[in-house]
Parts: C-alpha cells; structure tokens; sequence
C-alpha cells in the first residue's frame, strides 16, 4: 500500500539476462514499468522502483513472478513480502483476458501478472515462508531423489548394452540386489569389459577386484561362482564388434561411477542436515518413514504451519485424496493428476513401507483390497489416511501414536488374528 492508502501490485516477467517490471494499483492503471538485468545493479533498480511507490518493510508490495526458484526469488522474498508463483499456463488464458489477438510481449506479461493479482490475489498462495534448513533439506532432499533417478537410468542403459553382447554379467550380477550399481559389478566390468577377457580371468584377478570393491567375507565361493558363470558356454560377436561394444561400455560405466557417487554423496548430506530440523523426531516417528524418505516429504510440505489452512488442502497437494467431475447428469471420481509428484512418489513408497512397520495400516490396505481397489487404489487410500495424521501431528507438536491412528482397524486385526 502506497502512502496515498492505494493498492499497488508488482508483475515480474522474468527471463535468464533480462526481465520486466509492471506495477498497477488497485484500478488497473500502470502506474510505471521498468526493463531490467539480471545482476546487482537490477536487482537495486528494483528495490529502489518498488520503494518509490510506497514499499516499506511493515506493508512490503505484492508480487506475481512464473518461477519460484533463483536469485532473484531470493532477493524478492526478503523480509515479510508476499511472492507469488504463477503457473505459466494460468498466466497464458489470463493473457486471453486483455486481448483475443493472441499478441505477447515480456512487458505485456508482467502487466498480466501485475493484474491477476490486483483481481485474483485470493485464488493464488504466496510461497511458503520456509525456515532456511527447511530449504536448504528441500535442496538436498530433491537433488538426491534426481540423482537416484540418474543412476537407475544409466543402470537401464548398461543393462541394455549388456544383453547385446555380455549376456554372461547380467546372469553374475544377477544375484546381487541392484546389481549393476554395486560397485562389485562396476569393477568387475572394468577389470574385464568383454566376455572374452571375462573367460580368461583368473581366481587371484576376481579376487583383487572384489576386494578393491569392499568385499570382505565369502570371497572364495563368490570367486568360484563367478568364474564358473563367465567360462560357461556363451553367444559371442564378432571379436571386433565385442571389443567395440567393450569400450561403449566403459564410457558409459564412467558416467553410471560418477550417478552413484553423486548419490551416496547427497544421501550422507541429507542424513546430516535432516535430524537437525525441529519437526525431523515428529516425521521419524511414522511408520515405514527413515531418514531419506521422511527428508523427502519434510522437502515438500514444508515446514510453513500456515501453508495449508486443513488436512483436506495437503491432501489434495500430494494427490492422495479424489477428485469429483460433475456436469449435468454425469458424475464421475476420479483419481487426482494435477499434483505434487516429487510428494506422491514419496507417499507411495511411504505407504508401501508402512504395510510391513505398521499393524494397522496393513489391516486397513487389505480391508481396501477385499472391498475390490486395486493395489493402487488401496495404497492411494492408506497414505491419504497417513499424511492427513501427519498434518495433525505436525500441527500438534506430536509423535505418531498407532492406536490412536488405526484403533478400529488395530481391533479388527487382533479379532481375525483370534
């Protein structure tokens, strides 16, 4: 609010050098608009723009941007302002309101966010206000769940390349549970990355290379399983196509090195940073919920109580609670698409794992299969029940208690256990 008591609202049209500024007061008029850089001296052109027209740090000016990450994110949610991020596509059909021509201009975008404010500021949340560790666990959270996903993905590819031409490693990783990522595997490859060296590897040479891997025990039966797997009769290429299709795999077994050390990196970044949050005891206390799932969900949600204003505005977040489509005589519930995945993904392994730590939500998950849901459909039901509990501890200060959460379905279990 500026001091003449008139509402003044921002729009940021951002680009990677340069980006647009409008500002608009509660009528719609534009009131100033300003091109500017991507550094520091844009950045000051800013603040300075914004405190010319009435903001100070008690009533701070509204801003509508389409991105919620970055440095100049950072630099507009100092203090007490309210950010908000608009989704691209939403800005597109407001774009529609002001003209059917279909025209666009960076300066033309930032006076459409600057006025779905000044008209819609109640349909849109502003960025949650965050603790800085909470942020800063949101950052390692979501880079190891990227680099997990990296890793499996080159694992596919060498996977892949193994079956055309070393059909003899994928039966003697087989064994081993997510084979090509142990690293067992990765240096048995490098010591021998066709089958025709594999054939030619002797005991004391397998042996070095499980060694360097970290083996310590049973080392004689694995060297003997293993070599009897690589001199078994085997379909072979043509030596120079074997030996091609060798050094694609080493080049390729670089990058899988390089996935997995990324990973194991960020997840011991993420057990230190984790247990040192207020609310880390409170998502530990869950069943099926460790360290790196339970920073993954903290990740998500926040740890902004004001966020979400009930248990019904989480669940719909992470895409766990239904959604009606109703038009006429025609009503249908279906399941939810537009929401959280990093948070759904997260769920689904949490409710998976609660099946086995948790009596009661095992009793619930085959209480949804005999009523006639999928394995989808009654998982979907279990972390829907599970994250509206963790809203109320969360919002309580408290742990999980199990009979509290599950007390009918706890009762029913120990009657058919009877």
């Amino acid at each position: 609010m500026s001091g003449e008591g008139i509402l003044i609202y921002c729009g940021f049209d951002w680009a990677e050098r340069t980006h647009d500024v409008a500002l608009v007061d509660d009528t719609g008029q534009l009131l100033a608009k300003r091109h500017i850089t991507d550094d520091v001296a844009g950045y000051k052109i800013l603040l300075e723009l914004l405190a010319e027209y009435g903001d100070t740090a008690e009533n701070p000016i509204p801003v509508a941007i389409e991105t919620s990450r970055g440095l100049l994110v950072a630099v507009l949610r100092t203090g007490t302002r309210k950010v908000f991020a608009i989704n691209p596509m939403a800005a597109a059909r407001y774009r529609d309101r002001h003209s059917v021509s279909r025209k666009k201009s960076d300066p033309g975008d930032a006076l459409v966010l600057a006025n779905i404010l000044r008209t819609d500021m109640h349909a849109h949340r502003p960025l949650p206000d965050d603790s800085d560790l909470g942020r800063a666990i949101t950052v390692l959270a979501r880079a190891q769940q990227d680099s997990l996903w990296n890793r499996q993905q080159l694992a596919n590819q060498l996977r892949s390349l193994l079956r055309e031409y070393y059909p003899a490693a994928l039966a003697a990783f087989a064994a081993w549970t997510n084979g090509l990522c142990r690293p067992k595997a990765r240096e048995l490859l490098k010591t021998a990355p066709t089958p025709a060296r594999a054939a030619r590897l002797t005991r004391t040479q397998i042996q070095a290379a499980l060694k360097r891997a970290g083996r310590q025990r049973g080392i004689e039966a694995e060297v003997e399983r293993l070599r009897d797997v690589f001199r078994a009769e085997w379909a072979h290429q043509p030596p120079l196509v074997e030996d091609a299709l060798g050094k694609q795999m080493l080049a390729l077994l670089i990058q899988l090195d390089a996935a997995c050390t990324a990973a194991d990196n960020l997840a011991e970044a993420v057990e230190e940073a984790f247990p040192q949050h207020p609310d880390a005891e409170i998502l530990l206390s869950f069943p099926g919920l460790g360290i790196q799932l339970a920073a993954r969900v903290l990740a998500e949600i926040g740890d902004d109580r004001t966020r979400f204003t009930d248990a019904r505005g989480l669940k719909a977040y992470a895409g766990s609670s239904p959604i009606t489509r109703a038009s006429g005589k025609k009503s249908a519930i279906t399941r939810r698409w537009v929401k959280n995945d990093r948070l759904n993904h997260a769920d689904y392994l949490w409710a998976f794992a609660s099946l086995r730590a948790s009596t009661g939500a095992n009793a619930r998950y085959r209480r949804r299969r005999e009523q006639g849901d999928w394995h989808a459909a009654a998982q979907r039901n279990l972390f829907n029940r599970m994250i509206g509990q963790l809203y109320h501890c969360l919002k309580q200060g408290t742990a999980y208690d199990e009979s509290l959460a599950f007390g009918a379905a706890l009762a029913e279990a120990v009657v058919d256990a009877a």
